[in-house]
């Protein structure tokens, strides 16, 4: 079937040629900047997404319109794929289309023999292969004879010699290419980059530059900065007589600069080089992004055939994005939207150099970025052990429980066979800033034998391994890292990004040291300190049993009164590092349970250390098991019936704030009520709490302020926001237990069969990970406006972890919330999502 061409539908790029990126695809709109500044390019075609699309439905173009590609040159052009974005990928290359017999005669006379065979037997092969589909095998050999058998083999299989029509090879390359793109595995990875389902495709036509010939001839590449690093380093290769997979008589790679292991370009032919470089300097500047430059040189005749933007790490990508603003290139509103704000998270950890072999033994879930190696230990006090050595270890646990926090700050990194993005050891780890591996697939661990076991092989303890927590891997050994990167880049993009971002940004901070961490990353204040964490450090547990195990309020009085000034100092030293900035102190949540042990040597050691029976211990720890512990006597269902812990807690938050005052810093504290679903929940506390503060005010004459509010993690508290915000200054959402009771799943639990629903879609993303707007984000959307209805000046917040996820932090933005807080070593990664969300709404708004 053969139908006319539309006068856009094949376009020769020149420099005032209608070529529109979403037509014809981004590379042909690349091509034709490089035209208009004058670069040499072979002339090129490109050839629109529609036709495109018609021929891979069988529609043949005018062979008259085809035929005319082939005019002037060598009569061989290149075929490449041109979509709409580079990163959305496309069929290979197909070189040298139009040589046959007749043209191979041709090139023997101006090539030579050695040449003209390579570069037929190249198309050849390519052509059998991706257009014909045959065998690969059968067109893999090189050397003296392989053209003449390459041709046999085609003529057996196909039962038909080689095609020697130009315009029949073009046409079948043409509709291979077309139908490759629409192939359903190319069509998924695709979509996994970002594009729609029905992507458009261009082509680009362009006339070959032989890189296999007679003189200084061959191919090569050209950037000027590292890949890596972001530095300014003149990087690439070029390969004499080689073009694609065709290789010429005498083959070899030279250095670009002059180099003491070899011939270089820049000696060989210094105006071709410099002539190189100052076509990469231009292209930074007209094109406005650091650019690879692809280049033929054919007898000492240089061609750009290409450019493409520079294959970029995080860290890289930072650098480059200040580097182009900084000299004038892009305004630093664009440097700030061309990060992607995960990026950061690579930044500040170590990474693993992405140049080093990686011997891959497990994958799990990437639940803290950052790369460690260390030695294997199986228990919280082995890594203390560990780092008392100076030795750095990995935790391997099968979860992770509150008792093992102390062992966590101990390790460089932790991995769990179990767990989800929201689990204990996901949720700690990031707070501390450890790479940590959640639900690694395929692990056992058998503790009596000290033995880490996976895919057949078995890791002892003492032994190392490394694990990246950016990418999920578990690698045997150890591994080449690169250091953070928290250079001036780093500072500067954030600086900017301060400066365009609406929302507020805070850390969810339990210790000093995380306090540290918040302001070193420019939090705005704490948005959830989590008191219970404080009460796990060795000198603290004994007392806060022997609390459990008191019969009477006033015994309880009695432990608590010990735990009094210690609390208040915890809080003193967050009032002080925070200098001012507001600090919200989430009140005691958990369930008494996890503060005993549950193994028979630790209930034997904790008898003894109350002097009580091994029998009372044993009836007093099963009776404060629950079978639901998330969803039983925990936050405020605790406050009311055992209200000694909050009233102590509330007496060591104003006593903090009294001795920040006489130390000349003014300290609004932020008290926050947790896993509320019920207004009289919060007045009963309210009540308690305001008589400690009035009673404290009459011992010590000082008067001071605070604030209190509630975190939102129920969904009745979401539907019901709008009475308990009669009763309270701020509300925070705690999206990590929301998500776990809007959808009833455990978010310690969920990560085992986690992959298997999104892979078939049952959800689109882990919920965990990416908060679900249509489910917890409608509850999250009304109970902030029947919220702001009752009370139009209340605070609203995110605290959840979903406050350090890009996504997330966007939609917070649209739902009118005053800020978000997530763990410290996530706060760049918000603030520069919260700038990008910003600039976004205010160009729709100018739009």
């Amino acid at each position: 079937m053969t139908r006319s061409l539309e006068p856009t539908d094949i376009v020769e790029i020149t420099t005032g040629a209608g070529v529109d990126a979403p037509v014809h695809g981004w590379r042909a709109k690349c091509l034709q900047r490089l035209v208009r500044m004058d670069l040499p390019v072979p002339r090129s075609h490109a050839i629109s997404a529609r036709a495109v699309r018609a021929i891979a439905q069988g529609v043949t173009a005018d062979t008259a319109a085809l035929g005319a590609l082939f005019a002037d040159g060598c009569g061989l052009v290149s075929v490449r794929p041109s979509a709409v974005m580079p990163e959305w990928g496309g069929p290979g290359t197909v070189l040298n289309v139009g040589v046959n017999d007749a043209q191979h005669a041709r090139l023997v006379e101006t090539r030579g023999k050695d040449a003209a065979d390579a570069i037929y037997l190249g198309f050849v092969q390519s052509y059998a292969i991706n257009v014909a589909r045959l065998d690969p095998d059968m067109f893999s050999e090189d050397g003296e004879g392989a053209l003449e058998r390459a041709l046999a083999a085609y003529r057996a299989e196909m039962d038909e010699d080689f095609p020697q029509d130009p315009v029949r090879q073009l046409t079948e390359v043409l509709r291979s290419m077309a139908r490759a793109w629409d192939a359903p595995t190319a069509r998924l990875l695709r979509q996994a980059k970002g594009a729609p389902e029905d992507a458009p495709l261009g082509l680009v036509v362009q006339q070959m530059a032989l890189a296999i010939g007679p003189g200084l001839t061959g191919s090569g590449t050209i950037q000027m900065i590292d890949s890596v690093t972001g530095m300014r380093r003149m990087t690439g290769r070029f390969k004499g007589q080689m073009q694609g997979r065709a290789r010429g008589q005498g083959a070899e790679t030279l250095y670009l600069t002059r180099d003491e292991r070899g011939p270089s370009l820049e000696e060989l032919a210094p105006e071709v080089f410099a002539d190189l470089v100052g076509y990469c300097l231009a292209a930074r500047t007209r094109l406005r992004d650091e650019m690879q430059i692809e280049f033929v040189i054919s007898d000492g005749e240089l061609a750009i055939i290409d450019a493409l933007r520079v294959q970029r790490s995080s860290r890289a990508a930072v650098r480059i994005a200040v580097s182009l603003a900084e000299d004038g290139i892009i305004p630093t509103e664009e440097a700030v939207m061309r990060v992607e704000p995960r990026a950061l998270s690579e930044l500040m950890h170590y990474q693993i150099d992405p140049r080093a072999p990686r011997d891959i033994i497990a994958r799990g879930i990437d639940a803290s970025p950052g790369a460690a190696t260390g030695k294997i230990v199986f228990t919280a006090a082995a890594a203390q052990a560990s780092a008392m050595r100076g030795e750095d270890c990995i935790l391997v646990r099968r979860e992770t429980v509150p008792e093992d926090i102390r062992g966590m700050h101990a390790a460089v990194g932790v991995l769990t066979e179990r767990g989800g993005m929201t689990s204990h050891a996901a949720v700690i780890a990031r707070g501390l800033g450890l790479p940590c591996i959640v639900g690694a697939n395929g692990i056992s661990i058998d503790a009596r034998a000290r033995e880490l076991r996976v895919g057949g092989r078995s890791f002892r303890e003492g032994e190392e391994i490394t694990i990246d927590g950016t990418s999920g891997e578990v690698l045997a050994g150890s591994a080449q890292l690169l250091e953070p990167a928290l250079d001036e880049s780093f500072n500067r993009l954030l600086d900017w990004a301060d400066a365009f971002r609406d929302m507020g940004v805070r850390a969810n901070a339990d210790t000093p040291e995380d306090a540290r961490t918040a302001r070193m990353f420019k939090a705005q204040g704490i948005g959830l300190c989590r008191t219970e964490h404080m009460f796990f450090d060795e000198m603290r547990l004994p007392i806060m049993r022997e609390m459990i195990f008191a019969d009477r309020p006033e015994d309880r009085k009695v432990a608590l009164a010990r735990l009094l000034p210690i609390q208040r100092q915890d809080f003193v030293e967050l009032f002080r590092i925070m200098a001012g900035l507001p600090v919200t102190i989430r009140l005691f949540d958990p369930p008494l349970h996890e503060f005993l042990p549950q193994d028979r040597d630790g209930m034997r050691e904790l008898a003894e250390s109350l002097d009580l029976p091994l029998s009372d211990v044993t009836r007093r720890i099963e009776a404060l098991s629950e079978f639901n512990p998330m969803l039983g006597m925990r936050g405020v269902r605790l406050g009311i019936t055992v209200p000694e812990i909050y009233d102590m807690q509330a007496r060591a938050i104003f006593e903090a704030t009294i001795a920040s005052a006489a130390a000349g810093a003014v300290v609004v504290p932020e008290i926050m009520i947790p896993l509320v679903s019920a207004r009289r929940e919060v007045e009963i506390v309210k009540t308690r709490v305001d008589a400690v503060a009035a009673a404290l005010r009459n011992e010590t004459g000082r008067d001071f302020a605070y604030r209190l509010g509630v975190m939102v993690e129920t969904p009745r508290a979401a539907l019901r926001a709008g009475d308990i915000a009669r009763h309270a200054a701020f509300l925070s959402f705690g999206t990590n237990d929301l998500t776990q009771m809007t959808y009833g799943l455990s978010r310690d639990d969920a990560g085992r069969f986690m992959g298997a629903y999104v892979q078939q879609r049952v959800y689109d993303e882990d919920p965990f990970h990416i908060l679900d707007e249509d489910g917890v984000g409608e509850l999250l959307l009304t109970g902030t406006q029947r919220a702001r209805a009752a009370h139009p000046d209340i605070t609203i917040a995110v605290c959840g972890e979903h406050g350090g996820n890009p996504q997330s932090i966007a939609f917070c933005q649209r739902a009118g919330l005053d800020y978000v807080s997530c763990s410290p070593f996530r706060v760049p990664v918000a603030r520069l999502a919260a700038a990008q969300e910003s600039i976004r709404n205010r160009g729709e708004k100018s739009a």
